[in-house]
């Protein structure tokens, strides 16, 4: 599969489960943006059977390269960022729970959402592989917000970012936020709705993740779904655009699909 298939494919997915999504580009597009996607953003555990590199593998085949690691101590996630062969396509990031930094029934659940799995090439696009409980899904939101949000939902992108650099009707990503408000978005404020600065050479904002039903083996419950981000790129000194992320305001994004 291409990368731009790979690609439009999580939009697909990630469209269904997020309406705010296209209105938010219907919005750009009317005041003549061109929306331009800065990186699509994808949940797995370490599990070798869906680890990172399981995760991005069709992503490595179809051209990305691996750039540079990043870890989140607190949530207890370890994570990467690929980088695209292909002129115009957006950067890739894959993060993972750290099974050995969580508890034993947190282990025993995602064990029993993986049993029987099989390593698989389209583990990216393969939506959620297995059976889920509503004791289970509280148990781990107990512990992790993440490992909840990706035992409900699965393999589908967890968000798709807009590059604010190649939107040419707002002057930065304070009138953005402004603009997102105005037109009745609630944004994610942990941290500041701004998550870093041109100091760290790279300014983040996202909406909240809207409430999604969700079919587990013994009911309906109602979670937050996906959300909408959008990245302000700066220069490096040497003049080149920074292309990496920001642990500290990545750790805040995370929490953009908390139950609230």
């Amino acid at each position: 599969m291409t990368a731009s298939a790979l690609l439009q494919r999580l939009w697909q997915d990630y469209a269904r489960l997020s309406p705010q999504a296209a209105r938010i580009r219907a919005l750009f597009e009317e005041r003549g943006e061109r929306v331009v996607d800065d990186h699509v953003a994808l949940r797995t555990f370490d599990d070798p059977r869906v680890s990172i590199d399981v995760v991005a593998r069709p992503f490595v085949l179809a051209g990305y390269r691996a750039a540079a690691e990043y870890t989140f101590p607190e949530k207890k996630l370890r994570a990467r960022h690929y980088e695209p062969r292909e002129r115009g396509l957006p950067l890739l990031f894959v993060s993972e729970l750290r099974l050995d930094a969580c508890s034993a029934e947190l282990r025993t659940v995602v064990a029993d959402l993986l049993d029987g799995f099989s390593a698989r090439d389209d583990v990216a696009v393969a939506g959620r592989p297995w059976a889920l409980r509503r004791a289970q899904y509280d148990l781990l939101a107990a512990e992790s917000e993440y490992g909840a949000w990706l035992a409900a939902f699965g393999y589908c992108a967890n968000h798709f970012t807009v590059r604010v650099n190649d939107l040419g009707t707002f002057a930065g990503l304070a009138a953005l936020n402004d603009f997102l408000k105005r037109n009745g978005f609630p944004l994610n404020t942990a941290g500041g709705e701004i998550k870093g600065s041109p100091d760290v050479h790279l300014e983040q904002s996202s909406t909240l993740a809207e409430p999604v039903e969700v079919e587990l083996a013994d009911g309906k419950i109602t979670v937050p779904g996906v959300y909408y981000e959008f990245a302000l790129r700066h220069r490096l000194p040497n003049g080149e655009l920074y292309l990496g992320f920001v642990e500290r305001s990545a750790d805040k994004i995370f929490e953009s699909t908390d139950r609230r």
